[in-house]
């Protein structure tokens, strides 16, 4: 059967490490997707300002896309193409509850994301507020994804987008220092709001897949590729701040409940958040963990021995300097069970070269 992505010549392949790595956890393989500088995201640089900005138009937004990945198709590493509805990523769901969605756009990565300020001026308003799929915000969700479906339609994929649930969804409503506070003082006001949330949330992910459906019977995943089955990405962001109790009692039901709706989940975990890796890599329905690098904290690439002693043999992805990626992979001393996002390869034929020598790695 032919791979269903043009844009992806070793598709078939491709899937098959992926799914070594994310179903099987082969904890020797090794896979790699490669970013090279290219011209998709200067022309837009160019273009397009720094901050807050419109809604963009659809069109254009998957024209850049199919622009971006269309010079990564001559790469051979483990990328599976596809767009990322980030107009959508956090806005939207505050703004399907009547929050003011606002927009910023950052050149240097060609995203224009969505947030909103807190909906509500206190706990008092919490009853009033209904989801409904009458509301514009769920006619223009459903537009784009429409329109980036037909965009990519044997090109590329479609990324899933980040959920907003559980107290994500909380900060959204109050604000995070209220949100922290009602854990204390309005428990069962939260718990409501975690309801509301799941219905919002799941709505959202179920249509987005009705429309978007799977790709080789996966899902494709900006940052870790594809992984089998219909797979979300939830957040764990508010418990960076809190102890491992917290995350305990009003965390891990909320990520299990939502994983079970579909085929699990995947979850990223920024510097500060370092402390939640054991607890939140034995949630149920987890498939992997994206370790994102924070200023003040060392790079997970340089981390990643004493992260898999918390983790066990749960994957793992993570951002990997060009320089440091290709000593330790020549040296044979490069960690297995890992999806490395190798930043700043100097061109396509050392991507090439450098993808050959992952494919053929076992640690």
């Amino acid at each position: 059967m032919t791979f269903p992505l043009s844009l992806c010549p070793r598709g078939e392949e491709t899937v098959q490490r992926l799914r070594g790595l994310y179903e099987d956890r082969d904890g020797g393989m090794v896979c790699a997707v490669m970013s090279v500088p290219g011209p998709a995201l200067k022309r837009f640089a160019e273009t397009h300002s720094e901050g807050e900005c419109d809604y963009p138009d659809p069109d254009e937004r998957i024209a850049f896309w199919e622009e971006l990945l269309a010079e990564r198709a001559s790469i051979h590493d483990d990328t599976i193409p596809s767009a990322y509805l980030s107009e959508m990523d956090q806005g939207l769901y505050g703004g399907l509850l009547g929050g003011k969605v606002r927009f910023t756009c950052d050149p240097g990565t060609g995203w224009i994301s969505s947030m909103v300020p807190p909906l509500l001026e206190n706990w008092d308003g919490l009853g009033a507020l209904r989801f409904t799929k009458d509301h514009e915000w769920w006619q223009r969700y459903q537009a784009q994804v429409d329109v980036f479906v037909e965009g990519a339609r044997g090109k590329f994929g479609l990324s899933h987008f980040i959920l907003i649930n559980g107290l994500n969804f909380v900060f959204e409503l109050v604000g995070a220092t209220d949100a922290y506070a009602a854990l204390l003082d309005r428990p069962d006001d939260v718990r409501s709001a975690f309801e509301l949330a799941h219905e919002v949330n799941a709505a959202v992910q179920k249509a987005f897949f009705e429309k978007a459906g799977l790709t080789a019977g996966g899902t494709c995943a900006f940052a870790l590729q594809w992984l089998p089955g219909a797979i979300v990405s939830e957040s764990v962001d508010p418990f960076h701040m809190t102890s491992v109790d917290y995350f305990d009692e009003w965390g891990r039901d909320v990520l299990e409940r939502v994983f079970a709706e579909f085929d699990g989940g995947v979850t990223h975990i920024h510097g500060n958040g370092r402390h939640l890796l054991k607890a939140v890599s034995g949630v149920e329905g987890l498939k992997a963990i994206l370790l994102g690098d924070d200023r003040g904290f060392e790079p997970g690439f340089d981390i990643l021995a004493e992260t898999r002693s918390k983790v066990g043999d749960m994957p793992l992805a993570c951002t990997a300097p060009f320089d440091g990626f290709k000593t330790k992979i020549e040296a044979g001393t490069l960690p297995g069970g890992v999806l490395y996002l190798v930043s700043n390869v100097p061109d396509v034929d050392t991507a090439n070269r450098l993808a050959e020598k992952t494919r053929a790695y076992r640690a």
